[in-house]
């Protein structure tokens, strides 16, 4: 004789057999096409061989003082410390969503007293009650929601590491950013004492030319004229290297009292860069990398959006005892269970499903314009960095001719001036001109320096992505 399968036996088996079908997200775009080369790469000159750059790839600028600020700033930066909060937060996230895919279990035990009225009559009824429950559920992986909320989760860790990783390239290039325009302001300070001091001796010779009725009145009103002008620039100069100063100790995450940096007034040696390709940059750079997986996490969530449109399949038991002796709580008659599988549909939403799954498209576009922005945006800073090195370098040649000659035309002012054949007018010119060109040299030897940091800071930084 043939025995009827039992109803609650076929629902888990149709359950069973629909857990293989999943809802399939669209496909995430192709990754951005980097062109073969950079269009500015054939200004940048190079090193005749190549150079490995190192992970601390400031270290190419060979100054003990930057390594040890890089040092203090991994550790002590604000920013640095949230975005390592972040990514505990992501990854106590994908544990949730991974927690959610296996079975919940819970335990109760109640005791009670109750009392009523007993029919018939004005006595009443009283009686104890004892229970211990155990419950048990398990969502049945059938439509795939729960696996692409992993996927979700997954890249959003993901992206939070390399977010994490491009703030740390970030703090590290600004560090070196304000480093270096530190180090230049200090370079313009000796100048300008430098010049303060030639300029005191040139007031002083035309004070004596005044007394020996050599020159007149006007010539010493412009040799002081001269001397606070010059001097102005100086303090001008000390407040620009106090601030940068101030700006250094709050990336290392400490109060501007509590750093103090000696002066030393040179520059880091320019480095050598070593060849830099489009496909090298979209591979290294975590900005990139971060909205990569944002995209991926963006089509993942229109799976989980298109999952609610069909119904959630639960599989619950429960086993217990109750009785209204606590002797007998254990006993054979006292025990309770329940077992079988639960669908639950919504029927009617106000089209709540289907905003969210539209939603989770726009989304997808948003996330997907934001990822080929970023390295469009990429590409751009490498494009800008290697212009601005390679006509830095030609400007800089033309600019530390420019000083020579007028260094060498304040030296012959200065003689005829001496020799009483030209005013002190002329000397004043000679000298704005002087200094001028020399600032000049400072301030393209900064801007030369930050340009190869910056591209330096593309191709030397590396992460430790997290495995899918």
């Amino acid at each position: 004789m043939l025995h009827r399968p039992q109803p609650r036996l076929v629902v888990l088996a149709v359950a069973l057999a629909l857990s293989a079908c999943t809802t399939t997200p669209p496909t995430p775009p192709a990754p951005f096409a980097a062109p073969a080369q950079f269009k500015e790469d054939g200004l940048w000159k190079r090193a005749a061989t190549d150079v490995l750059v190192p992970d601390a790839w400031w270290g190419l600028l060979n100054d003990p003082v930057l390594d040890g600020l890089q040092r203090q700033l991994v550790i002590g930066n604000e920013n640095l410390k949230a975005a390592v909060a972040q990514v505990a937060n992501a990854r106590a996230a994908l544990q949730g969503s991974q927690s959610a895919r296996q079975p919940t279990l819970s335990l109760g035990a109640a005791a009670g007293r109750s009392g009523a009225p007993v029919a018939g009559g004005g006595a009443r009824e009283t009686a104890n009650s004892f229970s211990v429950t155990a419950n048990a559920s398990w969502e049945l992986v059938v439509w795939g929601r729960l696996a692409q909320a992993v996927t979700v989760a997954g890249a959003n860790l993901q992206a939070s590491e390399d977010d994490l990783a491009a703030a740390r390239l970030s703090a590290q290039a600004l560090l070196v950013q304000t480093y270096v325009g530190m180090r230049t302001a200090e370079a313009q300070q000796a100048l300008l004492a430098r010049t303060v001091a030639a300029n005191q001796r040139l007031l002083e010779l035309t004070q004596a030319r005044l007394a020996a009725g050599v020159v007149g009145q006007s010539d010493v009103l412009q040799a002081q004229t001269q001397l606070k002008s010059v001097q102005a620039q100086q303090t001008e100069s000390v407040l620009q290297r106090a601030q940068l100063e101030h700006a250094i100790a709050v990336l290392l995450g400490q109060a501007p009292a509590a750093v103090s940096i000696a002066p030393t007034a040179a520059l880091p040696a320019l480095p050598a860069v070593p060849t830099l390709l489009p496909s090298t940059l979209l591979e290294r750079r975590p900005d990139i990398a971060a909205a990569e997986r944002r995209l991926a996490a963006a089509y993942a969530q229109i799976g989980v959006a298109d999952a609610a449109f069909f119904p959630d399949l639960v599989l619950s038991a429960s086993a217990g005892t109750r009785n209204a002796a606590l002797g007998k709580l254990f006993s054979a008659p006292s025990l309770l269970w329940s077992l079988g599988p639960s669908l639950a549909f919504a029927v009617l939403d106000g089209g709540a499903r289907r905003q969210a799954s539209d939603q989770a498209r726009a989304a997808a576009d948003q996330a997907t314009a934001t990822y080929r922005q970023t390295v469009l945006t990429a590409l751009q800073e490498v494009e800008d960095n290697l212009v601005a090195a390679g006509q830095l370098g030609e400007a800089l040649q033309l600019q530390q001719e420019a000083l020579q000659a007028a260094q060498r035309n304040l030296q012959i002012t200065q003689d005829q001036y001496k020799a009483g054949t030209v005013s002190f007018l002329n000397v004043a010119t000679a000298q704005t001109a002087a200094l001028s060109a020399e600032g000049a040299v400072l301030t393209l030897r900064n801007r030369q320096l930050v340009a190869a940091s910056a591209l330096l800071k593309n191709i030397g930084g590396r992460w430790q992505a997290t495995p899918p």
